[in-house]
């Protein structure tokens, strides 16, 4: 194996040919690319040997210059983050064409101005996977943080006691997963013996803890988890962007995928509450199904109900008893808050997947009667005949694979771990505190 000095090679990157410096190790599992907002870009002695540091860790690095020499004699482009933002998804846009790095996840470091610009690229970019600044002003990127998904390590120096409450504020208005480290005795520039070790062990973790595989070929079957499954939905759905759309999950497991979904067309994110109505010392077998709403809906499998006959009484106690459950989970949810309004608006229903679809045939009824102008069924995974027999309820299915033979829709993710109610409140707060923070952009 080369050494990782071997392998750099400098690189000419975007419409505006900025000057870049790309490292590849072998095997490498991400790519980070570095943002400086001055003139030290891709000749910073800290950033090259932060750089060095996760090269050896497996993971490959593009530090380049933002700025062109003559943009770096007017000092106000130093500071112009929109400018600095632009120029750093310009070199990630140019990653995604070259073949040895267009499928690794992508990671940002930013120092000085450069960890602003790194914020406000990753607000408007879904394959970003992790941002982390070293002694930068994430300040400066204002109301761009509550835009950021992609989770966020500030580290500043523990004598750097100017930019500290700058990092303190920063970090109060992300809305992403989010950590501050402090590093004791670190002045600004981290020049203290070992304090810049530090910042390289501290990046390592999060890049390694976020960056831990490629991007999954877009024809698998199979998806790292939820979230993933959710951005690779976006592409197909983006058309409904400029449509004014909302989003509605089925809680638990859909919450997780519909989340980068409402992300990605800044739309309102919302449960749809649904309870299948078991039968009688049967309950898996679904009779039918509570769905909440404006006004909550009983839908009802004629077909079983007729084969299982339950009693009246036994349908009235079992309804109320699911109805109970919604308004609890109502309560946990949307704090009690109404549902959102879906007549004339484009819905798109979200779940993780569908075996059976008896649950959504409800949910996809009891929603086409509140007359909204254009339903979408959204989801990664579901058998063939499941789909088909949805077809009669929505205007359009959007759905990833449907593989034959199916068994179990957990099989189609790596990690299908339960979602949990904690989960949910957290996404969906996340998710519209985002969009307000987009909006009021």
């Amino acid at each position: 194996m080369r050494s990782a000095r071997e392998q750099l090679s400098e690189v000419s990157i975007g419409p505006h040919v900025l000057a870049g410096i790309l490292g590849v190790p072998e095997g490498a599992t991400g790519l980070v690319i570095f943002a400086h907002g001055s003139g030290s870009g891709r000749l910073s002695p800290r950033n090259n040997q932060v750089a060095a540091g996760l090269r050896e860790a497996g993971l490959a690095t593009l530090l380049l210059d933002l700025l062109s020499p003559e943009e770096e004699r007017d000092r106000r482009n130093v500071f112009d983050i929109a400018l600095l933002a632009s120029r750093l998804s310009e070199a990630a846009d140019w990653t995604r064409k070259r073949r040895e790095l267009d499928r690794l996840p992508i990671g940002y470091f930013g120092a000085s101005t450069g960890a602003a610009a790194a914020l406000a690229s990753a607000a408007k970019r879904q394959d970003v996977a992790a941002v982390v600044s070293r002694g930068g002003r994430p300040d400066l990127a204002a109301d761009a943080l509550h835009a950021v998904n992609a989770p966020t390590l500030l580290v500043v120096g523990g004598a750097d006691l100017t930019v500290i409450p700058l990092n303190r504020s920063a970090l109060a208005q992300l809305v992403c997963e989010k950590e501050l480290v402090v590093v004791p005795g670190a002045t600004h520039l981290f020049e203290e013996p070992g304090t810049l070790d530090q910042v390289v062990q501290h990046a390592k973790r999060w890049f390694h803890r976020f960056l831990s595989a490629p991007l999954p070929d877009p024809a698998s079957s199979v998806f790292a988890d939820r979230h993933e499954a959710g951005r690779r939905l976006v592409p197909a759905l983006s058309k409904f962007k400029d449509r004014n759309p909302i989003v509605l999950a089925l809680p638990r497991g859909g919450v997780p995928v519909a989340f980068e979904v409402a992300q990605a067309l800044n739309a309102p994110l919302d449960v749809v509450l649904v309870r299948k109505i078991g039968a009688p010392g049967h309950e898996e077998l679904g009779l039918g199904a509570m769905v909440d709403g404006a006004h909550p809906q009983v839908v009802m499998n004629d077909e079983i109900v007729r084969a299982v006959q339950p009693s009246s009484a036994y349908l009235e106690a079992e309804t109320s008893r699911q109805l109970a459950e919604i308004e609890r989970r109502r309560r946990i949810y949307r704090s009690g808050e109404a549902p959102l309004e879906v007549t004339g608006r484009v819905v798109i229903v979200v779940d993780d997947g569908i075996a059976t679809g008896g649950t959504m045939k409800a949910v996809l009824k009891a929603l086409s009667s509140a007359k909204p102008e254009w339903l979408v069924l959204a989801i990664p995974v579901a058998p063939g005949d499941s789909i088909a027999s949805l077809r009669a309820d929505t205007d359009e299915i959007i759905c990833l694979t449907t593989p034959d033979p199916f068994f179990a829709v957990g099989m189609h993710y790596r990690d299908f771990e339960q979602t949990s109610d904690a989960e949910v409140i957290q996404l969906l707060r996340r998710a519209n505190l985002r969009r307000q923070g987009r909006t009021r952009a």
